[in-house]
């Protein structure tokens, strides 16, 4: 039985250069000034349009989970702390916040110590308005935001598209004022070309993990992939990088190759991982050779795999439809049980992960009752565990790998004797419930 996880392949080795060169960038932007620079958010970023004007994007939450991974959270959350923000606030905005204060950055370099524009492009969690003015008021930048609104129905009005159209008009307008810059429509659309591009293949990427064994674990190994995806897919560096990953497991694909030299299990993920533990919590699905082969979280940025492409032909509505309505953050609870049970029939996964991160509201609200829908009206074998994205102190080691466990025992049970499960007492829970 494996005890270990490891990383295979080269394109982890490739992610890892081209984050460590975005990072070179925004030191040459602190120490000169150029390239312009931009912080906004992950989900539902419009970094087609930044591309345009040649600015490097600043994702805060991918510098808070740089720092998480490398076990350096605690420190900027504490100094946060210091400051007067709450306990239960959102520990990525702690740690942002206390790396401004502290000039503290994931790998050591500087970042600009003023952005060109910070820019809050809301999608689906409120907490991003108050994070951002607090980093345009700590950096001096200007502020825009840009308002969302957020996926009422299946798909937005045209209103909905014009009002985030009109807001993308306008904040050109900012941009060249703010670069000295006049604004190039064929650079735009080739960036919106270059993220479709980069889309198809990281859409194929996904549907790989239909195939048994998964060449990949589309958890633990998409969320190493998710930081060229959100920086680089505009670019065609970005659709020269997923090129590569998709011949690497498409090789793996063809030799029958998958993470473990045996799968036992096929789950669906839900929710951000603990990053100041990501390796010890992999390593305990990896002790049962259990494989992700889909998750919610890895589609923060975007939906890509069910087929939305951004549209060179209609940059500017398909960069607005991507932020209103492709991306899961800004989808309603119902829209995102239908995506899970999806992955469920056609990945065919056995059973469902629930990561309830403590300090995040916007993704962890209503998971109790994902639990009960996905365990007692689908009779989908279900755990549900609890912990933090960022603060390790709310991680219980012990806890969660007994918790961890126990679920696949009765997983590996309930596989053995397919009569059981599938004549389950009536109102039976086939989940492991959260200890009192």
């Amino acid at each position: 039985m494996a005890e270990k996880s490891e990383y295979r392949g080269n394109i982890h080795q490739r992610q890892k250069q081209l984050m460590l060169d975005w990072y070179a960038r925004l030191e040459q932007a602190a120490e000169g000034g150029e390239p312009k620079t931009c912080s906004l958010m992950v989900s539902g970023n419009c970094v087609e349009l930044l591309e345009a004007f040649g600015i490097v994007p600043i994702y805060p939450e991918v510098n808070a989970l740089q720092l998480a991974i490398r076990h350096q959270s605690l420190d900027p959350i504490l100094a946060a702390e210091e400051m007067g923000y709450a306990a239960d606030n959102c520990a990525y905005v702690k740690a942002d916040i206390g790396c401004l204060l502290k000039g503290i950055t994931p790998t050591g370099t500087r970042l600009p110590e003023k952005p060109t524009l910070v820019l809050c492009n809301f999608v689906g969690c409120n907490t991003y308005l108050k994070w951002f003015e607090h980093v345009a008021k700590f950096t001096g930048a200007p502020l825009y935001v840009i308002d969302v609104p957020f996926l009422r129905t299946a798909e937005p009005s045209k209103e909905d598209v014009a009002y985030v159209v009109k807001q993308l008009q306008e904040l050109v307008a900012l941009l060249e004022k703010l670069t000295g810059r006049k604004f190039d429509p064929d650079r735009f659309r080739h960036a919106v070309e270059c993220s479709a591009r980069s889309e198809e293949l990281w859409s194929r990427i996904k549907h790989l993990a239909k195939v048994t064994p998964s060449p990949f674990d589309a958890y633990f190994d998409a969320i190493t992939l998710m930081g060229p995806l959100y920086v680089y897919r505009a670019t065609q560096e970005g659709v020269d990088f997923f090129a590569q990953a998709l011949a690497e497991l498409e090789a793996k694909r063809f030799a029958g190759e998958g993470i473990y030299e045996r799968e036992r299990f096929r789950l669906v993920m839900e929710g951000p991982p603990p990053y100041p533990y990501f390796r010890t919590f992999r390593d305990m699905f990896a002790k049962w050779q259990a494989t992700a082969v889909a998750s919610t979280y890895s589609t923060v940025g975007g939906l890509w795999e069910f087929g939305f492409r951004h549209d060179p032909a209609q940059p500017f509505e398909s960069v607005a439809m991507h932020m209103i309505a492709q991306n899961v953050t800004n989808r309603n609870m119902l829209q995102r049980y239908d995506q899970m049970q999806r992955y469920m029939e056609e990945w065919k996964a056995d059973g469902v992960i629930i990561h309830f991160v403590k300090s995040c509201r916007l993704f962890s609200a209503g998971q109790g009752d994902m639990r009960d829908y996905f365990s007692k009206q689908l009779g989908v074998p279900t755990l549900y565990i609890e912990s933090d994205l960022e603060d390790p102190r709310y991680f219980a080691e012990a806890q969660t790998r007994n918790r961890i466990d126990a679920f696949f025992e009765a997983l590996e049970h309930s596989k053995a004797h397919p009569r059981a499960k599938a004549e389950p007492k009536k109102g039976a829970q086939l989940c492991v419930l959260p200890q009192a």
